[in-house]
Order: structure tokens, then sequence, then C-alpha cells
């Protein structure tokens, strides 16, 4: 009998990449999506066992990593409305006459979306997932995923050309495929 451990040796290797990216693409900087990819692992591993077709993995992963990641994020809304008597350090904004690469450009541009924009955005554009796909993972319509798709474009254009100086790149869409 295989212990939920060995299975999830045996599954994750596939998807891992792919997982981490996606972690790494929702969250606002590279060790916090580290940080949530770890995490969701750990309530994988525990949660494995009621995982019935193991074709279904990749899927019911991502759905653990979107449920983590939300979690965080309701718990760092609250954290906000609670008064501390020393408040932790703004992170550190590149100026925009440095010079940013691409991907930092990209990475800079996901951060400021919200976090239901950046989930779809992240699936869809960097993972190349379906409309529907998105929608049976993030637990919503597919218009919901559409609408999501269309304003986290729209802001992500607002970003690059305002705070980021730069032109905005179009989005490759899938001829036919109109989100």
């Amino acid at each position: 009998m295989e212990t939920p451990g060995q299975r999830l040796q045996r599954l994750l290797p596939p998807v891992h990449d792919g997982a981490v990216a996606f972690a790494r693409g929702v969250c606002r900087s590279r060790a916090e999506g580290d940080d949530l990819f770890q995490e969701a692992l750990l309530r994988a591993l525990d949660k494995l066992p009621a995982l019935r077709d193991d074709g279904a993995f990749k899927f019911w992963l991502y759905r653990v990593i979107v449920s983590v990641h939300r979690n965080r994020y309701r718990k760092s809304f609250w954290r906000r409305l609670l008064p501390l008597e020393i408040e932790p350090a703004a992170p550190e904004r590149p100026r925009v006459d440095d010079e940013l690469g691409g991907a930092e450009r990209a990475r800079l541009a996901l951060a400021e979306l919200p976090h239901d924009q950046r989930e779809a955005i992240v699936l869809f554009e960097l993972e190349g997932w379906k409309v529907e796909e998105i929608a049976e993972v993030l637990g919503v319509s597919i218009s919901a995923v559409k609408s999501r798709l269309v304003r986290g474009r729209e802001r992500l254009r607002a970003v690059y050309t305002k705070r980021l100086g730069v032109t905005a790149p179009r989005a490759s869409l899938v001829p036919g495929e109109i989100p």
C-alpha cells in the first residue's frame, strides 16, 4: 500500500514546475510564492487520501494552491485592520527610471492586481489554461473568469503605462478564443 508521501512523490514531478510558477505568479514576490507553494504542498499531503483519481491531481493541486492563497489574503486583510504598535516597513519599489527587464516589469505589474484577477491572468496567459479549466479550478463561472481577465488586462495596461512608463504588451490570444 502506497503512503500519502509516496503518492505525492509520484504525482508531483510532472506538474511541479508549472505549480511553482503559478504560485509565484499569484504572489507579490518570488519568496512569497515559494512559501505559498510549500504551504500548499503540506496541505495537499494532508488531504491527498481524499483524492480518488490520480488523473485529476493537477487540477486538484492548483485548487489547493488557490485555497491557501485566498486564506493568506484574508488573513493579511484582517491584519491591516488590527492596530499594531510597530508597522512593518513597506517594501521598496524600484524607480521607474531603473533598468527593469521584461520579466521584472511583468512581476511588478501583476503584483498590482487584486488576487482574483491575478489568479485568472496567470493561469490563462502564463500557464495557457482554457477559460473552462480556470473556472473549475477557481470555483467560479466562465463569465466571471472572462470578466476577471478583461479587468485584469485593463488594469495591467494602466500599470504598465502610468507606473512603469512603458507601452503594455498585447496579450496573445488563441484564434477563436475570446475571453
